[in-house]
């Protein structure tokens, strides 16, 4: 077995198959506090301890069985955390299972954790909690084995504030007063599909729910609750159309939760209950993608994992062509190409800013002594997507590659795999066309770094205006800035307006003149839609408009979803009229960021201590 460099657990020892975990949200001191009892199977004989992963975890005791179990704590690795190593009362046969109960308390300053205060609410009025647990923050909730190698199934019981709602990764069970504590109540969850540690997650705040489909709920503060109902309201026609691509949903419910702003990601495919940022909420439900994506991961990611993260491509490339295959169905086929291509512009743009030389552009990684927060990046989700692109068109078409695809996820279900069980499969399922496999160049495709050894074939039909358009402005003399005028954008969807303005961010920057145009005709600071805003303000900000710098400060901190926020905050620092004041605004809202995008942004600033 392949060992995860980014874990301390030994899997082919001692398997974690089930946790029963037992908490209190307390958020004056901003810990979860309980009991984490997971039954281990001795995988081998002779079994004498059990090494879990902790990190800024608080360890009071343990007990095997019901008994008394001595434990110890490794050294403290940078981003690993420290081991936690527990000696069992007396040694396990191979398969003999045991219950390791453990009573812990994270920290205040939990990498998986953010906490808010009621003021930082929409409500103002309760206090709030999240957690992300991807890639290897769980065990900065309780010791685990964090890796997506082991899956386990759960069950758990939350004592909150009573005026609140917890909600997990899981389902809903059943809620009921705290025996011993009047103020609070206890909700229980179980979730019955074994589940990788990144995907254990937890809520807590004042919560309100619409329905919007048969089998889902919108969850959000009730600010947003109706917004949200709207914005997401296709979700069930993209899961009927997932199910008919990839198989039987198995995870019954299927929830949203919108989250705080400083949510870091677009969404976060927790299972039973995908977790969104506010960002998605353009009012014209424009940013959809992102929800087939996170319903996409029902299959590729959540049933069939990768088993280390340095073949997260598997879950990410997998996600992102499910995702265009939903909007290929319900928006059509060029619809898919035009989103397809704007995935090859990302990856451009991402591989620029990365060098084409960097090791995490490979499509595989490696992660020994890398943080994979670090490596996280467009490059799985777009090389990876390419990739699968390529094949289909190179072994039949989509109609042909979706039957791969769904004897993938048949064939992997309930397991986690490595790039060499993808390919051996690809080869075993089209072994009439292995000559034309054997033509691909999977070395370079998986191992070199920079953009891939070929590129794919795009319909051009929806991305020709995009492109007449970025042409016109980077060829503009002064003299032609007067032939631009707003019918411009006429015929122009939002999709083709965040294409537009990505061709030019490939470009060198434009001319001070040109952008100062561009609002005149087009006023994009009157513009909303958060993915087109990111991309008009990085323009200007690359342009020197000076005038751009507070809108540009503004966004990165009235949202913390990485995407925008690490972007704009790189590109004010890169010019020199904003840099002094894009340092002060970080270390001023630092305190208040989620831990994980304070982090890269003050890697990214040079803050870093």
């Amino acid at each position: 077995a392949m060992a995860d460099p980014s874990s301390f657990a030994s899997p082919a020892c001692c398997l974690t198959r089930h946790l029963h975990l037992r908490c209190r949200a307390d958020f004056d001191a901003q810990t979860l506090r309980g009991t984490a009892a997971l039954t281990a199977r001795a995988e081998r004989e002779a079994l004498r301890c059990l090494v879990l992963d902790t990190r800024d975890v608080q360890v009071f005791k343990v007990t095997v069985n019901g008994q008394d179990a001595q434990f110890t704590f490794g050294e403290k690795h940078s981003f690993k955390g420290t081991l936690l190593e527990i000696t069992f009362p007396k040694e396990l046969r191979r398969g003999q299972e045991a219950i390791v109960e453990i009573s812990f308390e994270s920290s205040p300053k939990s990498s998986a954790l953010q906490w808010f205060t009621p003021e930082q609410t929409s409500g103002k009025k309760h206090p709030f909690l999240f957690s992300q647990c991807q890639a290897i923050h769980c065990r900065a909730i309780f010791p685990c084995q964090d890796t997506p190698a082991v899956k386990l199934t759960y069950y758990a019981e939350i004592s909150v504030p009573k005026e609140l709602v917890a909600l997990m990764s899981a389902n809903r069970d059943r809620e009921m007063p705290d025996p011993e504590d009047s103020s609070r109540k206890i909700y229980c969850f179980s979730q019955n599909v074994p589940v990788p540690c990144y995907l254990f997650a937890l809520v807590v705040g004042a919560l309100e729910s619409r329905k919007i489909g048969p089998r889902t709920l919108v969850w959000a503060e009730k600010e947003l609750v109706d917004k949200s109902a709207y914005e997401f309201s296709e979700a069930e026609a993209m899961l009927k159309t997932a199910e008919d691509l990839a198989g039987p949903y198995v995870w019954g419910q299927y929830d949203l939760l919108v989250l705080p702003p400083s949510f870091p990601y677009g969404g976060m495919e927790n299972p039973c209950l995908t977790f969104v940022t506010p960002t998605l909420l353009a009012g014209d439900r424009s940013l959809s993608n992102v929800i087939a994506h996170e319903i996409s991961h029902s299959w590729t990611g959540n049933l069939v994992t990768n088993k280390t993260w340095e073949h997260f491509w598997l879950n990410e490339g997998h996600t992102v062509y499910l995702e265009r295959r939903i909007g290929g169905r319900l928006f059509g086929e060029q619809f898919r190409h035009f989103q397809a291509l704007g995935g090859w512009r990302e990856l451009q743009n991402t591989i620029n800013t990365l060098g084409d030389k960097n090791p995490v552009t490979n499509l595989v990684l490696n992660l020994d002594e890398v943080d994979p927060d670090v490596a996280y990046s467009s490059v799985p989700y777009e090389k990876g997507f390419a990739l699968l692109f390529y094949l289909e068109q190179l072994l039949g078409g989509p109609d042909v590659f979706i039957g791969f695809l769904k004897a993938y996820v048949q064939q992997f279900a309930y397991k986690s795999i490595v790039t060499e069980d993808w390919k051996t499969f690809l080869y075993s399922y089209f072994k009439d066309k292995v000559d034309v496999l054997d033509k691909v160049d999977w070395n370079s495709w998986f191992h070199a770094p920079g953009m891939p050894p070929v590129k794919p074939t795009y319909d051009m039909t929806l991305a020709n205006a995009c492109v007449a358009l970025s042409q016109r402005w980077i060829e503009a003399k002064e003299s032609d800035l007067g032939s631009f005028s707003s019918a411009d954008l006429k015929e122009m969807s939002s999709h083709q307006l965040i294409e537009f303005l990505a061709l030019l961010l490939l470009e060198a920057p434009l001319p001070l003149s040109h952008v100062q145009r561009m609002q005149e005709v087009y006023n994009f600071n009157a513009i909303h839609n958060s993915e087109i805003r990111f991309r008009w303000l990085r323009l200007c900000i690359r342009s020197k408009w000076e005038e751009a710098i507070p809108l540009a400060l503004k966004m990165a901190t009235d949202q913390g979803r990485m995407k925008f926020t690490r972007p704009l905050f790189r590109d004010l620092y890169n010019f020199d009229k904003s840099r002094d004041l894009a340092v002060k605004t970080f270390l001023e809202h630092r305190a208040s960021m989620h831990p994980v995008t304070s982090m890269l942004v003050g890697k990214d600033l040079k803050q870093d201590q």
